[in-house]
């Protein structure tokens, strides 16, 4: 698959089949995903990919604020990935100051590449993704263990898609261009 038709054609995915994601399978996404640029080539990134039922029950349960619709998405994946990154090194200098009035905003910058690299490569293995912001970051790093140093960043469901979505409205090129 091309680029632009891969770009075209990804739809954020709700809804899956049973079929499991394997190890090799995302060994294969991330070894591609891992390209995505980050600042000063930290390489800040990390996925896990979380295929426990019952670590993926939690989370819905515990770990997304409340929020229905997320929950019934994870109640359907048969994997979940928890984008996670190394904190205190995108944006900042040896020293520990900021390297720009960004301050630590380049943080999740890398990890928007990293997610949306992450989702198109899956989208090209034939795999469905959802991108989701809405979670409760410490409980969901608390029921992971996650390591001192780490933060979550994403929650990334992930599986083979029921059906592909309908595309949902775009706004026009010329409202998105300035020329000057």
């Amino acid at each position: 698959m091309d680029a632009i038709t891969c770009i075209k054609s990804r739809r954020s995915v709700r809804r899956f089949t049973d079929e499991a994601i394997t190890k090799e399978q995302f060994t294969k996404i991330v070894d591609v995903a891992k390209m995505a640029p980050t600042w000063k080539n930290t390489q800040t990134i990390r996925y896990i990919l979380v295929q426990d039922r019952g670590l993926i029950d939690r989370i819905a349960a515990e770990g997304l604020l409340g929020f229905e619709y997320n929950a019934k998405t994870l109640a359907s994946c048969s994997g979940l990935v928890v984008l996670s990154q190394v904190t205190g090194i995108c944006g900042y200098e040896k020293d520990g100051s900021f390297s720009t009035s960004k301050k630590d905003g380049w943080e999740m910058f890398d990890a928007g590449i990293a997610a949306q690299t992450f989702c198109l490569v899956a989208h090209e293995q034939g795999f469905g993704t959802c991108i989701q912001g809405v979670f409760d970051e410490d409980k969901v790093a608390e029921v992971l263990s996650l390591p001192e140093g780490q933060k979550v960043v994403a929650l990334i469901p992930i599986g083979v898609p029921k059906f592909t979505p309908d595309p949902t409205p775009r706004k026009d090129t010329e409202e998105l261009i300035t020329f000057k």
